[in-house]
């Protein structure tokens, strides 16, 4: 399979930004092998990275019981809807092994296609793409929130970080700086304009289907499920947050490792700076 998934690679990271693959006999396999299998896959196309502070490598979407109201649960674990936005990684992948009793479709938008978009109606509102925008980061890697720029030109590629939902939940911490007016406005548009028709497209997983997407060139979404009263029929989605290394020029490569120094920086700095604001909220 290795000229094929070097394909995939090039259409997810080079082309039309993402690939579904369908048919794998997940229900024959079973779990641990559905798990192997897409865990070895995850090596051929990319390097697997961790999606959330206890280190998992090899994700699990699925509805876990808590409480979507609590600001600290991370909402792939329950059944609400989730809006448009990008994951930490250069590529994310979706196994469905069981798929909802009704909703939880997957939506999806070229983020290209959102800019150009918002260039012609709202010109007024493209500067703020290129400003920092906190984000929430739900107190993962001992961060509360972190200032991220959503948009950059790589030569003349434009690379997109958006999460709409994560810069508006910042918003609840006192340290964070508030959204300006111009920023609210770009958000609310953005969304608007992601979730069109004829922009989003919409896809139901059946068991079996693997969803590949660039993180830079897509944005994507979830609509609220009901899920199966009974436990072994629920919703669930094994998932890979990849980094595709070595197939950037040489360029390319260079601006990625200078950002990657200064956000690691950041993320220091910002570390430093909310764990002393913690400390002085407490003893004032």
């Amino acid at each position: 399979l290795s000229g094929r998934i070097a394909g995939w690679v090039r259409q997810v990271h080079r082309d039309r930004g993402f690939v579904v693959l369908r048919g794998l006999p997940v229900a024959a396999w079973g779990e641990e092998a559905a798990s192997l299998f897409f865990w070895c896959l995850g090596w051929h196309l990319g390097v697997p990275g961790a999606q959330n502070r206890y280190g998992d490598l090899l994700g699990h979407v699925r509805d876990t019981g808590e409480d979507p109201a609590d600001p600290a649960v991370r909402e792939y674990r329950t059944p609400v809807r989730i809006g448009f936005h990008c994951d930490a990684a250069d590529m994310v992948g979706l196994l469905c092994l069981r798929q909802a009793l009704a909703g939880g479709e997957s939506r999806i938008a070229s983020s290209v296609t959102i800019f150009n978009e918002l260039l012609h109606r709202h010109p007024e509102l493209v500067d703020r793409l290129f400003a920092p925008i906190a984000l929430d980061a739900h107190a993962e890697g001992g961060l509360r929130w972190f200032p991220i720029v959503p948009c950059r030109f790589d030569g003349e590629t434009l690379r997109t970080f958006w999460h709409g939902g994560y810069y508006r939940s910042a918003q609840r911490y006192e340290d964070a700086p508030r959204l300006d007016a111009q920023a609210t406005a770009l958000i609310d548009a953005y969304d608007a304009i992601a979730a069109e028709p004829g922009i989003a497209l919409d896809m139901r997983f059946a068991p079996g289907d693997i969803q590949l997407l660039s993180n830079h060139t897509v944005v994507h979404s979830r609509t609220q499920y009901t899920d199966h009263p009974e436990p072994a029929l629920r919703r669930h989605l094994l998932r890979l947050w990849l980094t595709v290394p070595g197939r950037e020029p040489w360029p390319t490569r260079i601006r990625r490792a200078r950002d990657a120094a200064r956000v690691a920086g950041r993320l220091v700095s910002q570390r430093v700076r909310q764990r002393q604001w913690v400390r002085d909220a407490r003893h004032p």
